[in-house]
């Protein structure tokens, strides 16, 4: 097995995480310094700044990994880096070592999806897959419907163009957007394009997992049927 897949395995981090843990030279292999891309086998000792990582186990009938939906209030950080203050990994401080699936920006609030699981993260973000993700936007000045259908069809944003999205109004100074795609502060600078500046972007969902009535702070555990949604063929949750 390769040792980045064996480390998310334990969830411990994703492999991407796994990879640059490696390459920084802070996992060790049976006592040797490992190196990216290597593969373990039975009972090789993996271990991460000299902390021996434990293979992940379920009694029969329960889940091995943790998946949960929160909403993350405004000022939290999704990053699983200790140093960082208000790292959203501090904030849930679950019993299990999770971490975030992709990523909401600090001064945004609503739907993150958080997971034990590394082996996961990237079958959900990969961007063939158009993971759909809704918004809804407050802003300081009116929204007219050509400044809607213009965001529709795609503005520029760190030099590429948008895919086309999916726009309503909300009220006057406020729209929801739908999109499949997550560039960084990728609808800030959207509305940046038409002069608009947002005072509130709130998440409520991705893909058939909707923010509802959590409030800022709460989080719950995904349902089977979202788990199966989310990531139709896989087994082994």
């Amino acid at each position: 097995m390769r040792l980045n897949k064996h480390i998310s395995d334990t969830g411990a981090c994703s492999r991407r995480e796994a990879d640059r843990l490696i390459g920084d030279g802070r996992v060790t292999v049976n006592g040797q310094r490992a190196r990216v891309g290597a593969e373990v086998g039975e009972g090789d000792i993996v271990m991460i700044d000299g902390q021996t990582l434990q293979p992940r186990t379920a009694a029969p009938g329960k889940r091995r990994h943790v998946y949960i939906a929160l909403h993350k209030p405004t000022g939290i950080t999704c990053t699983t880096e200790s140093s960082v203050k208000g790292n959203i990994v501090d904030f849930v401080d679950h019993r299990e070592r999770i971490f975030p699936i992709g990523r909401l920006d600090k001064d945004s609030e609503g739907l993150i999806l958080l997971t034990s699981n590394g082996d996961i993260v990237n079958a959900i973000l990969r961007a063939e897959n158009k993971l759909e993700k809704a918004y809804l936007v407050t802003v300081n000045h009116a929204v007219t419907h050509d400044i809607l259908r213009g965001m529709a069809r795609g503005v520029p944003v760190h030099g590429q163009i948008t895919l086309p999205c999916r726009t309503s109004p909300l009220g006057k100074f406020g729209f929801r957007i739908t999109l499949v795609q997550g560039l960084n502060r990728q609808i800030r600078l959207m509305a940046a394009h038409f002069d608009l500046r947002v005072k509130q972007l709130i998440r409520v969902r991705i893909g058939p997992v909707k923010l509802a009535h959590l409030k800022p702070g709460q989080w719950r555990n995904l349902t089977d049927a979202e788990l199966r949604a989310l990531l139709p063929g896989h087994a082994g949750f």
